[in-house]
């Protein structure tokens, strides 16, 4: 049934032109018309006064009822009724409704019936056949309604917030429902309670749901939430049974007891808060279970936990502070409860202030390794880190000036200990010359200061550096020309820029340094033309070197490709700054680059390489690719790093892998989807890798049903890896979520 909007017009009655303000009180006499045309509510008008509009009106003087016929509209308080016909008896205040009704509380909640008695309040009633669509699309069904003092009491009634319609306009049944013996709706509570309530997915009852409420509305409310159901090998059968806690607006809180067939019953929770400056959340698990020694199983029980919380608060439009605590109690529990599977935990707290022109941190940070042979004591703790920033232009050359400030302090239970500070500032200029060309200058200047103590734990003697307080002086001037040609190619346009860069520094303290953070070097295209090398401050590049490359981009309506290449020539040999297999060891470095291609939405393809100078060997080959729309896609991702470095720098380990995955949509709601990650590396080209380079690391496979109110999933995991009590093996779960219901 389509339903008319609500058009201001102008009404009949009795064939003439009029709007009728018919007062409770006011007396109304036999035969006689208001022709005064439709005014507007007046601010002082009583609050028992209706708004009274139809095409036709009559009225018994006798009996002193009022029969309006033809698009009949009235207002009282906020509450509105429409209808074909309505018979009003001023003498007992009821008002029949007769015939496309509608009616509309002023909360928006809007409800449909065939006939309808009220009261002349237009608030309390009852309905047959009725219909009530909520504000937040939810839709309740009942054979008969009764309302009073604004609770509804329906019968025989089945709600659901699935559309009824499809994409033609044509009816349809819900894929979801709850019917019930009965329904109490309660519009300032925003609730609706059910009494013998089932649960009915595509016309099947699949479970019966005694004491259930649902929210209406946009604010939520408690309630127990849609449960989740898994098994996997190490807990065997895993309920989930989520109850959720609105606890204000702006506080929540979720509890969910998880019961196992083969383990002990656990408790998740999360909290989570909003206030006038910031945010947090505090989540986290507990149980009683045995842990196991890896590769036995021996094993006792014992408290296990996890807990997760962060948040950030703006103090002021500049100043912020955050944090985050992440701990563990094992390093396996993260895996075996399904909670991680991150090899590492990191904790922080910072303080911030950001402006326009500056930048100023203080934070701190730890982290818990979960890897297995890794001592805890060897992993480092900061406090404090201090980082500022400033910058401003240059008023003698129009240039850039960005001064530095840094200090860290690293500590270890059973390790190195190092802090360091320096103070740095580094100015750019940028000119275009009259041909095209785009030329920056660069000059740097820093001051380091180390101290170091118990150097001689630390395991790779490259990253030790010379214990007890060092200092040293770092320079760098820089020049860089870029010119790009811009022509037409195919139908597009192409860009073709070559990039020269020339760089000097003195020679500077390096291995004498402790190195904390200048580990993972690698040459790429990513920092092919930076002013250092290193990932870090730590290790400096100095000497003189050139670079020189090239971007090339092409862009037309359907079809865009970027690509990079360059490489890097010393000047200055310096056999011992870099690893061997790093790409920067010899005078000529290695070749690097990066090619993308984008055609349309439909494939994006990234790759990034480092050839061999000598040999023209793959070095680093990575591929990122992504085929297909946002329905039906597939991604493949490949990397090996074949660099030949020796197993005694852990930072710099070679290793193959393959990762792919992909989504089919087979009709308009049910798709498949899959992903599987592959371990490729073998003793070759990682002495130390336990893998026979076929090793899967995990997969999955599932089916998915989705619409606009209901999600329905199965899927098959499988593990490929134990560590402890986080045994190898299958996992399938199923998720249901239903829109508006355990939300």
């Amino acid at each position: 049934m389509c339903m008319r909007g609500f058009v201001a017009k102008t009404v009949k009655v009795i064939g003439t032109t009029a709007g009728l303000w018919l007062a409770v009180a006011a007396p109304i006499y036999a035969q006689t018309v208001v022709t005064t045309a439709r005014a507007p509510v007046a601010a002082e008008k009583p609050a028992e006064q209706i708004d009274f509009a139809a095409d036709t009106l009559e009225y018994q003087n006798d009996t002193d009822v009022v029969t309006a016929t033809g698009d009949v509209r009235m207002i009282r308080e906020g509450n509105r009724v429409r209808a074909d016909r309505v018979v009003w008896n001023r003498k007992t205040g009821e008002v029949r409704a007769i015939g496309n009704v509608r009616i509309v509380n002023p909360g928006g909640d809007t409800a449909y019936g065939t006939s309808v008695v009220l009261k002349d309040t237009l608030k309390d009633g009852m309905v047959e056949n009725l219909l009530i669509v909520l504000i937040d699309g939810g839709r309740v069904a009942a054979q008969r309604g009764v309302q009073a003092d604004g609770i509804s009491i329906l019968d025989n009634a089945a709600y659901s917030p699935c559309p009824v319609t499809d994409s033609a306009g044509c009816p349809k049944n819900p894929s979801w429902k709850i019917s019930a013996v009965q329904v109490i709706y309660d519009p300032a509570r925003k609730r609706l309670r059910f009494k013998g309530a089932r649960l009915d997915v595509f016309g099947i009852t699949i479970a019966v749901l005694p004491g259930l409420t649902v929210p209406t509305g946009s604010d939520g409310g408690g309630g127990l939430l849609v449960p989740n159901i898994e098994y996997n090998r190490t807990n065997g059968l895993q309920v989930k049974l989520p109850y959720y806690f609105r606890l204000a607006p702006n506080r929540d809180l979720t509890l969910t007891p998880r019961l196992y067939s083969a383990a002990p019953p656990a408790l998740e929770g999360k909290y989570r808060a909003l206030s006038a400056h910031g945010a947090y959340q505090i989540g986290g698990f507990v149980t009683y279970s045995k842990r196991l020694v890896a590769g036995t199983a021996v094993g006792s029980n014992e408290f296990r936990g996890y807990i997760d919380a962060s948040g950030k608060f703006q103090l002021d439009p500049l100043w912020s502070i955050s944090g985050s605590l992440r701990r563990a109690t094992d390093r396996t529990m993260l895996r075996r409860y399904d909670l991680s599977y991150d090899d590492r935990l990191r904790s922080t707290i910072s303080a911030e202030r950001i402006d326009r022109n500056s930048y100023f941190s203080l934070t701190g940070w730890a982290v818990q390794t979960l890897r297995a042979g890794v001592s805890q004591g060897s992993i480092p703790v900061a406090l404090p880190e201090v980082n500022y920033r400033r910058r401003f232009n240059d008023p003698l050359f129009d240039g850039r000036v960005e001064l530095q400030l840094n200090a860290l302090a690293l500590g270890r239970a059973s390790g190195q200990d190092t802090q360091r500070a320096f103070a740095g500032a580094r100015w750019d200029l940028r000119r275009l010359t009259k041909i095209g060309q785009e030329v920056v200058l660069t000059a740097y200047a820093r001051g380091d200061i180390y101290n170091s103590k118990e150097n001689a734990l630390t395991t790779t003697a490259l990253y030790r550096g010379n214990g007890g307080w060092r200092g040293r002086a770092i320079g760098a001037l820089a020049a860089e020309i870029r010119w790009p040609f811009v022509g037409s190619l195919w139908g597009g346009t192409q860009r073709f820029t070559p990039r020269f860069q020339l760089v000097a520094s003195p020679p500077a303290e390096n291995l004498g340094i402790p190195n904390e953070d200048a580990r993972s070097v690698d040459l790429e295209d990513s920092n092919l033309f930076a002013l250092n090398r290193f990932p870090g401050y730590d290790r400096w590049e100095d000497g003189a070197r050139v670079t020189y490359g090239f971007d090339w981009n092409f862009d037309a309506p359907r079809l865009s490709v970027s690509a990079t290449v360059g490489q890097s020539y010393r000047l200055t040999a310096k056999t011992t700054l870099f690893p061997d297999g790093t790409g920067l060891n010899a005078r000529l470095s290695d070749i690097v680059g990066r090619t993308t291609i984008r055609y349309r939405d439909v494939v994006s393809l990234t790759h990034r390489y480092r050839v061999d100078k000598d040999g023209l060997a793959f070095r680093r080959n990575e591929v990122d690719a992504t085929i297909g729309n946002d329905r039906t896609y597939a991604l493949v991702g490949y990397l090996r790093l074949n660099r030949n470095i020796g197993p005694q720098l852990e930072d710099l380990r070679d290793r193959e892998e393959i990762r792919v995955g992909g989504r089919v949509q087979i009709t308009r709601f049910v798709s498949a989807f899959g992903s599987a990650t592959v371990d490729l590396t073998d003793a070759n080209e990682d002495p130390l890798s336990l893998a026979n380079g076929y090793q899967p690391v995990r997969h999955r496979l599932g089916i998915a049903y989705t619409d606009d109110c209901l999600d329905i999933g199965f899927t098959w995991r499988r593990d490929y890896d134990s560590s402890g009590d986080a045994q190898r093996g299958d996992s399938y779960l199923l998720r249901l979520a239903f829109r508006n219901l355990g939300r």
